[in-house]
């Protein structure tokens, strides 16, 4: 019987995204594998120690792999899978981030910690000129 080989082809900091992409693969069929999961997620401290999660396919995959996780955006998209435009710029790399700004918002985290995070405003900011919008 001939032995596998898988090769790596992405790094994750966190368990959240390795498990999104390993989702994503094989439901198009790729078979993944994850190392370092376990340890990461005992302890998330420990992932620049030990190189972050690792995700490995078989090697005759890479190629098929590496495309299906090249159409998977890395910015926020719309209802219809659109990239989202800034409309300062009109560039397509926005991120959704969580709006935390002026004192009472300051305040309201620090005594109310996670649970406030829960009534927190996103808003969309703009990776290029920095723009923030809804």
């Amino acid at each position: 019987m001939e032995e596998e080989k898988f090769t790596l082809i992405r790094r994750f900091q966190y368990s959240s995204e390795a498990v999104i992409y390993q989702g994503k693969l094989e439901s198009q069929g790729v078979e993944v594998f994850l190392r370092d999961l376990n340890t990461i997620d005992s302890n998330p401290l420990y992932s620049n120690a030990v190189g972050g999660i690792k995700l490995f396919v078989k090697t005759e995959d890479v190629i098929r792999a590496n495309e299906i996780l090249g159409d998977v955006s890395l910015f926020s998209v719309d209802d219809d899978n659109l990239p989202l435009k800034c409309p300062n710029c009109g560039a397509e790399q926005v991120e959704m981030e969580t709006s935390i700004n002026g004192i009472t918002s300051f305040f309201r985290v620090v005594f109310f910690g996670v649970f406030a995070l829960l009534f927190s405003k996103y808003k969309y900011k703009c990776q290029n000129c920095h723009a923030e919008f809804d």
